[in-house]
């Protein structure tokens, strides 16, 4: 990681800041991005190292481009890109109106696109570079009240496979990632509060618990790294075996 320049989005907390500080601790010039401008500069603040940051909403197409193209020509180059933003949206499809639709697409999956096809005319370009998107279990398999959220992260899925496929012959590689449950500090609160809610959601998971943000982190640093360097266009689900589970009725 040492030099290279990386983008992240959603990097203020959760997934995202643990993959800045990982990679910002080994050397990276990571630009980080997020919409709350206070709460990303405290998290660059005690990161540290070579980090910069871009108060932002990645739903501002115009914006996002330019923090992307930016970065390329402050340091000459763009290494690495990781499409962490989202947004969240619950509810039985008879419940959910357009607006929540809408936004859940808008970050999930239109920002993506932005923020793709900006990395990937300078990666293309200069003739490397590497894209993780960060999708979702959810994106895999089928959860009642989730119809938003799911549809959004498969989408990203096979949008992944076709931009791999595409930039390829150029020396770039785009890949998804799928983390399972997740103990984010957002998730963590929630559970909290119901621990017999942690207790089976984890008795269903082989590795009997939920991910930690920094287990993420590593998975998607060897996605940008060259060690991935014949890893393309794949989908890697890291959810503590549960995508390896068949489920039987009864």
């Amino acid at each position: 990681m040492q030099g290279k320049v990386i983008v992240v989005t959603g990097a203020s907390d959760g997934i995202g800041r643990a993959t800045a500080d990982r990679l910002a601790a080994e050397g990276a010039r990571v630009v980080m991005i997020a919409r709350g401008r206070d709460k990303l500069e405290a998290a660059a603040a005690e990161i540290g190292g070579a980090v910069e940051t871009a108060a932002l909403d990645v739903t501002d197409t115009a914006a996002f481009e330019a923090a992307i193209a930016g970065a390329a020509a402050r340091h000459g180059r763009l290494d690495g890109l990781v499409n962490n933003a989202a947004h969240v949206s619950m509810g039985m499809i008879v419940d959910t109106d357009e607006a929540a639709w809408r936004a859940t697409f808008a970050a999930g999956v239109d920002a993506v696109f932005t923020g793709t096809r900006a990395a990937l005319r300078v990666m293309m370009a200069q003739g490397s570079g590497s894209i993780v998107n960060i999708s979702s279990t959810n994106g895999r398999r089928a959860m009642a009240a989730m119809g938003a959220y799911s549809a959004s992260k498969a989408a990203l899925i096979q949008f992944s496979k076709v931009a791999a496929m595409e930039a390829g012959p150029s020396g770039v590689r785009v890949n998804a990632l799928a983390p399972g449950m997740v103990m984010t500090p957002g998730n963590a609160a929630f559970y909290e509060t119901m621990p017999e809610a942690l207790d089976a959601v984890s008795a269903a998971i082989p590795a009997r618990r939920g991910g930690r943000p920094e287990e993420i982190a590593g998975a998607i640093r060897f996605l940008l790294s060259d060690d991935a360097s014949y890893v393309n266009g794949i989908c890697l689900d890291v959810d503590g075996g549960k995508a390896a589970q068949l489920y039987m009725p009864g």
